[in-house]
């Protein structure tokens, strides 16, 4: 099995807050694009189950390319201080984001993928930030409300969530590595959290007001079917975003498959076509 975290650059480690939530920072070298003024850093945001950990095959290039980057874990996700995940909810995760942003010294573009992208969403809405990144967000309510999944696909939740069961048999865009690779590091996750911002567990799931949110965004969607191509365009309309949909590709495959870099090249364009500051 390869650990893509194996090969992520040299970066500081800190411990940050009451709950010692553990935060990557990758300092990136202006000098690797000459020509290009110094940017914002970017604050990557992970999903449920995972950790910074998932962004181990983007990292190394935006830090190539000059980006600073910082990477979050979640209170009692990855290396953060392990609590109590039956007690955590989604506003203790929205607190958690909240205190990273406090202590960047400039407002950074703000990348969530999945449950991040949903918590990134609605931070956006308050927060002084210089852009807005969502891969294979959650939907909102109002997305939910516009084209629900089918009762069909509902989840049962209990007291946790466990860890996804990941077989280990190729998908359509991730390697038996990819997956093996994933299945060292999937954890539990907060059921709470998860009733308040799935529509799948049978939540309203989270109301985004788009009108509140004035930086300029991008919305990323894996897409194996019309209906997940029209949710992700629906998000983009709530955001006023621009869009990308990558058809054939699955929601874990965007960070850790075969076609990763496909994505990671989509944000490095619409970060050098847009205005930061």
């Amino acid at each position: 099995m390869t650990d893509y975290t194996q090969y992520l650059p040299k970066h500081e480690v800190h411990l940050i807050g009451k709950n010692d939530l553990y935060i990557e920072l990758y300092r990136g070298d202006p000098s690797a694009t000459p020509g290009r003024k110094i940017s914002p850093p970017l604050l990557f945001v992970h999903g449920a189950y995972t950790g910074s950990w998932m962004w181990s095959k983007y990292i190394p290039h935006f830090v190539e390319n000059g980006w600073t980057c910082y990477a979050l874990n979640l209170r009692s996700h990855f290396k953060s201080r392990v609590m109590d995940m039956s007690r955590i909810t989604v506003d203790d995760y929205m607190e958690d984001i909240r205190e990273v942003l406090s202590l960047i010294a400039e407002p950074p573009v703000l990348i969530g993928f999945s449950m991040g992208g949903i918590l990134s969403q609605k931070i956006a809405e308050t927060a002084d930030l210089a852009g807005l990144i969502v891969i294979d967000s959650s939907i909102s309510k109002e997305v939910h409300d516009a084209m629900p999944y089918p009762v069909t696909d509902r989840i049962e939740s209990g007291v946790i969530m466990p860890a996804p069961i990941r077989p280990e048999l190729e998908t359509i865009d991730e390697s038996s590595e990819d997956i093996a690779f994933q299945r060292q590091y999937l954890q539990m996750e907060s059921a709470q959290a998860f009733r308040t911002f799935s529509p799948l567990c049978g939540a309203e799931g989270i109301s985004i007001d788009g009108k509140l949110i004035h930086c300029p965004s991008l919305v990323i969607k894996a897409i194996l079917s019309e209906d997940e191509n029209q949710r992700g365009q629906l998000t983009a309309n709530q955001l006023k975003a621009s869009y990308a949909g990558l058809w054939n590709t699955t929601h874990t495959g965007v960070l850790v498959g075969q076609r990763y870099k496909e994505v990671v090249d989509i944000m490095l364009e619409w970060l050098g076509s847009i205005d930061l500051e």
